[in-house]
């Protein structure tokens, strides 16, 4: 009589340890492998099997090896009448009969109904040191790769695609926001504000032209100055008007030949449609703002014109003027900015650019595939994030448009003005980013032809090509410079561009979300009357408020770049990189 022998798989459940990670609901397991497949398994013994942060052992025995261990097949049903509530799987690790131990990372959630299906190694270092390219079996069918069902759609045309969920429920669970990340923008919404040193600094010397000027190098938006070498034909400054505010007997081509005017011309804005509030669209103005370097290096406006075309209506303010004018004009050009500063460089430049990012990671690579471990930590809520603001804060979409299609390639760090810190700080973190990046991609891609033979790979760029407007990339070099932009821009330059904003622009003068009244079309007609009149009511005040500290806040769940159970060989990978 024939023996029959079981071979013996152990798995190692691990369930995450974010609040809400756990489930009551049954979770079944199925080993693929190059010699067969095992059948489903029941992994449930109780209710409190997937609790918050535990490691649960189980078994799995088939009649026969299956050889090299491929994927792992996790699939989540209902327990008797329980509601759903979904579980954070954070990785699974298989030890097989020939004593080998293979890791298969997750770190996503996992809803009813949903077949989640995991690459792996035969170890962790195996798979993270081991070039792709050089090993075939990883490259099972995509068919058979557990990839979110998230489809593309058009925003805009001319604009970078956007995922196609109407509400957050469309969206996969493991792009949604956690439990604390909920409550807490909860909290924040209902907030009316709070004070920091720099609201504090803000508040009592945003009249001041030194602290005007500087806020256009360093503030929430350094993105729009430009050094002027000639004044567009539109904007008619004359060295009578501006040669008091600079050196004696200097004139303005003089000191542009030194390098020392500079110019925010917002035109991309001139007739853009604005919301409509008690029946009358915002006025917005497409202004212009010219700037003085003077000798102690301190950046001053000595001239503003508050729209594109000329005209007696349309007045050139000087610091002379009436100090209401002259207020009242800097006002209008700081709505400007912060307008100029939402939608190009924070929604378009960072929010719409890493979702056509996300969106190409999560459809072409697998969550096994080294470039999907380095670039998903820096998506996180990218999705549901960009799919709520469509929803509530979006203005017409008509003016959304024409901003973005002017400003679509013109984001840049390259100015050369002296205390830009932005540029030389934003310098430095490109290097050591590009650094780390070329460490990464070299180790796995040791020539052009190892990328051009990742279908993967090529799958993501084309995506971007297609969808996010990009362009495509064959070689290391090109492959190195993209992951660049693309950490860079929803790293460093996100932050850039968002940190700060409650600093800023909490204090509404100095911001102005929006504002109620057209600009004076005479000088000496304004007053502090005026002024208030002109800056929005308080409940819009607040709203703002408490939006822009939400857009700044940084939560609690953060995650760093690389899950917290790295072993130390990969750790020390990842210094030799940088």
């Amino acid at each position: 009589m024939a023996i029959l022998v079981q071979h013996q798989y152990k798995i190692y459940l691990n369930t995450g340890d974010f609040l809400h990670s756990s489930t009551s609901d049954s979770i079944y397991a199925t080993l693929i492998g190059t010699d067969g497949t095992s059948e489903r398994t029941n992994l449930s013994n109780s209710v409190l099997d997937f609790m918050t942060g535990k490691v649960r052992t189980y078994a799995v025995t088939t009649p026969s090896t299956l050889g090299r261990l491929l994927l792992v097949k996790l699939e989540k049903e209902q327990y008797l009448f329980l509601p759903e509530n979904k579980w954070f799987c954070s990785k699974v690790v298989v030890t097989t009969p020939e004593h080998d131990v293979i890791y298969f990372p997750c770190y996503r959630w996992v809803s009813r109904g949903e077949v989640v299906e995991l690459r792996g190694g035969k170890d962790s270092c195996e798979y993270m040191y081991t070039c792709l390219c050089n090993c075939p079996h990883f490259f099972v069918s995509i068919s058979v790769c557990s990839r979110p069902t998230i489809r593309w759609n058009e925003f805009a045309e001319g604009l970078p695609h956007i995922n196609s969920a109407k509400e957050l429920s469309d969206l996969p669970a493991e792009v949604l926001f956690s439990f604390s990340k909920e409550v807490q923008s909860k909290i924040c919404l209902n907030l009316h504000g709070r004070n920091t040193s720099t609201l504090e600094y803000v508040s009592e010397h945003w009249k001041e032209d030194d602290f005007f000027g500087s806020q256009f190098l360093n503030g929430s938006n350094p993105n729009v100055i430009q050094r002027c070498t000639t004044l567009p034909p539109n904007f008619p400054v004359t060295d009578k008007m501006v040669q008091p505010f600079m050196e004696d007997g200097s004139s303005l081509a003089t000191e542009m030949k030194k390098g020392n005017i500079f110019i925010c011309d917002y035109k991309r804005l001139e007739g853009v449609p604005t919301r409509v509030v008690n029946g009358e669209p915002l006025p917005l103005t497409a202004a212009l703002c010219l700037f003085y370097n003077n000798p102690e290096d301190n950046l001053t406006p000595i001239a503003i014109q508050l729209e594109q075309q000329t005209s007696e209506q349309n007045p050139i303010y000087l610091p002379s003027d009436s100090e209401h004018d002259w207020l009242l004009a800097k006002m209008f050009v700081r709505n400007a900015d912060f307008i100029e500063h939402q939608n190009s460089y924070h929604l378009l430049g960072t929010h719409l650019l890493a979702e056509a990012f996300a969106m190409a990671t999560l459809r072409s690579l697998p969550i096994m595939h080294p470039l999907h471990k380095l670039l998903i930590p820096h998506f996180r809520y990218t999705l549901p994030v960009n799919t709520i603001s469509r929803e509530i804060l979006f203005g017409p979409e008509e003016g959304l448009t024409k901003v973005f299609k002017y400003n679509i390639a013109t984001l840049t760090i390259t100015n050369s003005i002296p205390n830009f810190y932005y540029r030389e700080d934003g310098l430095k973190l490109w290097n050591i980013i590009n650094s780390f990046v070329q460490g990464m991609v070299e180790h796995f891609y040791s020539s052009d032809s190892e990328v051009s033979r990742d279908s993967e790979l090529q799958d993501w760029i084309n995506e971007i090509f297609i969808h996010g407007f990009l362009g495509n990339g064959k070689s290391v070099k090109e492959v190195i410079k993209f992951i660049t932009m693309v950490i860079f821009t929803v790293t460093a330059q996100h932050s850039a561009v968002s940190m700060g904003q409650f600093d800023y622009c909490s204090w509404v003068p100095n911001s102005p979300i929006f504002l109620c009244k057209a600009p004076p079309t005479t000088k000496g007609s304004s007053s502090m009357s005026t002024i208030f009149e002109t800056l929005p009511d308080v409940g819009s005040t607040v709203r703002g408020m408490a939006s822009i500290w939400l857009l700044s806040k940084k939560y609690s769940d953060f995650v760093s770049f690389y899950p917290n159970d790295l072993t130390l060989l990969d750790m020390l990978f990842l210094e030799s990189c940088l």
